[in-house]
């Protein structure tokens, strides 16, 4: 499953984009703006022009990726204020690619995300990982890091997994493969893949129900009451579309089944706080499933769903991507076809949503991407410079 949002990820057109940006920010920043709210700090990172801070615990540990000089190869990352960014490894080695991918959202000191392995898939599937990160035909399974060590997570019998979140409890979402073929999956995807919960053992995996009569799905979050949140739907790509026609939230052994615009597709919950809130987007009615408009939504169980638009008329699509304790939403809006040039990172609360650059100091650097906020108010993302660099940020709140 992957977020639309990876694929406005183009390679910047420097010949005009200092210009571009100028104007952008100049036009979210002109006189009569209020005083900064917020100050930013750019992310070194390890050699690379491009990085993302996708997530930001309590603590103030962003992680994330960064790209290797040259950009040629990916590797999971954690920034810590004060000290350099931390490459984390691969499970395939130097030569192996990995990131954090998701908003992990837990304070002790455990990060997961996704690693190239080295040894090549069995299937020639190149899996969700495909997504986010080159995998050179090898496998792709979920990590665990904690104290500087990398350690694999199991699979259901299949090759490959997907660590998205993981909670204070040392409890980890994601989804792995069984070894079930199935004629749905879409080459080349071949087995079926299901929504799982590892931990707190080292080893310790157990399956999430699925929508009845639904074959695949994934789970991406969870809290520290062990509300968890995913997909459901039909093996398709094992990246998103119609493995998403349903967005769950599972609880006390329960599933509940959340609110849509009806489209059938790419229904992704990205994120759920404390009190069980979540953040996602879903495609519209008559989307093209590979080029789906899509909207960001908040849902809770006392005000339902709620479309949260776009910050402007003219973006057409929009993700939420991550929640904090006080219902403080931030994702990213965008046109389609002019990316990342247009796409703005946004920070929605009490009702409405705001351009993340009209409330820091003037700049020709655009935040692009809001990835994730904690619960004290800082945001972390990717920014857009003004020599097509996409370094990673954290925002922090003046007070």
């Amino acid at each position: 499953m992957k977020s639309i949002h990876r694929k406005i990820a183009a390679p910047a057109i420097v010949v005009t984009l200092a210009a571009t940006l100028g104007l952008a920010a100049g036009s979210d920043a002109r006189a009569g703006q209020p005083k900064p709210r917020f100050a930013v700090t750019f992310l070194d990172s390890l050699g690379g022009t491009i990085s993302r801070a996708n997530s930001l615990n309590d603590a103030g540990w962003a992680s994330g990726y960064s790209f290797l000089a040259g950009n040629g190869q990916r590797r999971a990352t954690l920034w810590r204020e004060g000290r350099p960014p931390l490459d984390l490894g691969a499970l395939g080695g130097p030569a192996a690619n990995s990131s954090i991918v998701w908003p992990v959202k837990n304070d002790i000191g455990l990060l997961v995300g996704i690693s190239e392995t080295a040894t090549p898939d069995p299937l020639g599937e190149t899996w969700s990982c495909s997504a986010f990160i080159a995998t050179n035909g090898n496998t792709c399974i979920g990590f665990a890091w904690k104290n500087g060590k990398m350690r694999p997570l199991p699979t259901l019998g299949g090759s490959n997994g997907f660590a998205a979140g993981a909670n204070n409890l040392g409890q980890i979402t994601g989804w792995a493969e069984n070894a079930v073929h199935d004629g749905a999956c879409v080459a080349p995807q071949q087995l079926q893949f299901r929504p799982v919960v590892w931990g707190p053992g080292p080893n310790a995996i157990r399956e999430l129900p699925l929508y009845p009569g639904d074959t695949s799905g994934a789970a991406t979050g969870i809290n520290d009451r062990g509300q968890a949140i995913g997909i459901s739907g039909r093996c398709d790509q094992a990246v998103g579309r119609f493995s998403a026609i349903h967005a769950l939230l599972w609880e006390n052994g329960s599933t509940t089944l959340l609110p849509d615009l009806g489209a059938g597709m790419w229904n992704t919950p990205m994120a759920i706080n404390q009190r069980g809130d979540v953040v996602g987007f879903v495609a519209q009615p008559g989307d093209d499933p590979d080029n789906p408009r899509l909207r960001a939504f908040l849902w809770t169980r006392k005000g339902g769903f709620r479309n949260l638009g776009t910050l402007r008329p003219e973006h057409d699509y929009s993700e939420a991507h991550g929640i904090n304790a006080a219902g403080q939403v931030v994702g990213i809006s965008c046109v389609s076809g002019s990316q990342p040039l247009t796409c703005r990172a946004f920070l929605w609360q009490n009702g409405a949503m705001t351009d993340l650059n009209t409330l820091i100091a003037p700049s020709s650097t655009v935040l692009i991407n809001g990835q994730d906020i904690n619960d004290r108010g800082e945001i972390s993302g990717r920014a857009l410079t003004s020599t097509g660099a996409r370094p990673a940020f954290v925002a922090k709140p003046l007070r």
